[in-house]
């Protein structure tokens, strides 16, 4: 579980790819305090495993599923990435809830100066995470706890402070870019149960007691 509070800007020193299976080794410092293997890590909102780690990087295997649905695909050697390492119990919750799980990809379409702030529009690739995404509400792109500002038909916008901006790798972020989205849990949880059908009870058994039964075992 994460909270979207990026804690370091990593750097993608090496990949390994076979077919869509992925080795990446990534150099950071912050979140490699107390790290250890099995360990997860958000990397630009997707939740990995730690399974190897030195004393200024470390390395993840991601899957084909990953591979299929994020954008870590795009990855080269070099690129900029959001780390954030699971959250502990008795920190501040500031962000929302974030499990690290990508519903799906974004496309920058937008980017530009508000007064003090830059705004993002991005068009989102699929329908189904749309539903899951609304004015004022909590969205997760690139690991990063974002409100959105609004929606119009597939394009939504964030505005962004100059802080978040500057401490994540959103600000090397541009037009035609790919970003990971995640839609907040607790909208999936509400259409879950509202749509949840419990299965239709068994029909209760005919019972074998007639009034023929109980006379001739003296109950009448």
């Amino acid at each position: 579980m994460f909270t979207g509070l990026i804690e370091e800007i990593g750097i993608i020193k090496a990949i390994h790819k076979h077919g869509e299976v992925m080795q990446i080794n990534i150099s950071a410092k912050k979140i490699l305090d107390g790290i250890a293997l099995g360990d997860s890590i958000a990397v630009n909102g997707v939740c990995l495993t730690v399974t190897k780690f030195y004393t200024s990087d470390f390395s993840a295997d991601v899957m084909p599923e990953t591979f299929r649905k994020s954008s870590l695909s795009q990855l080269s050697t070099g690129r900029t990435v959001n780390l954030e390492r699971a959250m502990i119990i008795g920190s501040r919750f500031g962000g929302h809830i974030v499990q690290g799980h990508v519903d799906g990809i974004g496309v920058i379409t937008s980017r530009y100066i508000d007064g003090n702030a830059v705004v993002f529009e991005i068009e989102v690739n699929t329908q189904k995470l749309l539903r899951y995404i609304i004015p004022k509400g909590s969205i997760t792109i690139d690991g990063i706890s974002l409100t959105v500002v609004s929606v119009h038909q597939n394009v939504i916008k964030v505005s962004i402070i100059p802080h978040t901006l500057a401490q994540t790798a959103l600000q090397q972020r541009g037009t035609g870019d790919i970003v990971n989205l995640e839609g907040d849990i607790i909208g999936k949880y509400v259409e879950h149960l509202l749509r949840f059908q419990e299965k239709p009870s068994e029909q209760p058994r005919k019972s074998n007691i007639s009034s023929t039964f109980l006379t001739e075992h003296g109950f009448l």
